[in-house]
């Protein structure tokens, strides 16, 4: 019921790319539902950081994930001729956690803890907020709310019509998200690394430094479970696929330096 549900909403919210991502995805919920909600939760988190003093308190880091940003938003236009257009907003928050990310819109957040951890040239930077930027043009977010709101509604007419009790319908949630949902997960960590190396190559960024980064995270994270249980793709299938990924807009990359000054910030910050 759910899976014929998500059949009839169906749609296509990019551009293939040189990569090729062209996978349809069931939307249910509206964009600007998402957009909204998105907003409120920046907000909030940048409200939370900004008392607690951690909104970017080193000025150096700020003005460079901005100007890194800068860079990336006009290529997203090889997915979306909407995005470049979107209300953009990029702030490094402090915290030791190494990560980083985009909401639907455009709402972009550095971890500190990513810059003073990994130490990584601004086309590493670029390879990492091309991978989040990447997850707000696929709506990912988006996608996979629509997921679990479709998998609800159909397990609960389902229990309902077979006299299954509460416990057995959160039971079958949990294998639903072990064999539906995950999987979905890697898949979309998948189009997020291969669309965010074509921005990356797109705006004058090495698109290899995706795969020297994702070398630093395997060599900082060590052990990590087995694929099938996890949202994320290892980090040796992750590099080999990124290797390819590099390989095929490798000529992206070279036609984008042609129309950039050489720039010393592609070394990496001193410690």
């Amino acid at each position: 019921m759910a899976a014929a549900l998500l059949a009839a909403c169906a749609t296509q919210t990019t551009s293939p790319g040189a990569v090729g991502v062209d996978r349809p995805q069931m939307l249910l919920i509206p964009a600007a539902d998402m957009d909204r909600a998105a907003e409120q939760s920046y907000r909030q988190i940048l409200r939370e950081a900004q008392t607690k003093g951690q909104l970017n308190h080193d000025a150096g880091d700020t003005a460079r994930v901005r100007a890194i940003a800068n860079r990336l938003i006009p290529a997203t236009a090889a997915f979306r001729s909407d995005a470049p257009g979107w209300r953009w907003e990029v702030n490094v928050i402090d915290s030791k956690e190494v990560n980083a990310w985009c909401m639907p819109g455009g709402k972009i957040a550095v971890y500190s803890g990513l810059i003073d951890t990994l130490r990584p040239t601004d086309a590493e930077v670029a390879a990492v907020m091309g991978h989040e930027i990447a997850h707000a043009l696929r709506e990912h977010g988006r996608e996979r709310a629509s997921q679990a709101q479709a998998a609800n509604l159909g397990l609960t007419l389902l229990g309902a019509a077979a006299g299954l009790s509460r416990n057995q319908v959160d039971l079958a949630g949990q294998i639903t998200d072990l064999t539906v949902l995950r999987p979905n997960s890697r898949q979309n960590e998948t189009e997020a690394d291969r669309i965010g190396v074509e921005l990356a190559a797109r705006a004058g960024y090495d698109p290899q430094a995706a795969v020297s980064l994702w070398e630093k995270m395997a060599a900082r994270n060590g052990g990590q479970p087995p694929q099938w249980l996890s949202t994320h793709p290892s980090h040796a299938t992750r590099i080999a696929d990124l290797q390819v990924a590099a390989e095929r807009v490798q000529p992206l990359y070279v036609a984008a330096r042609r129309t950039l000054r050489p720039e010393r910030s592609e070394k990496p910050r001193p410690g």
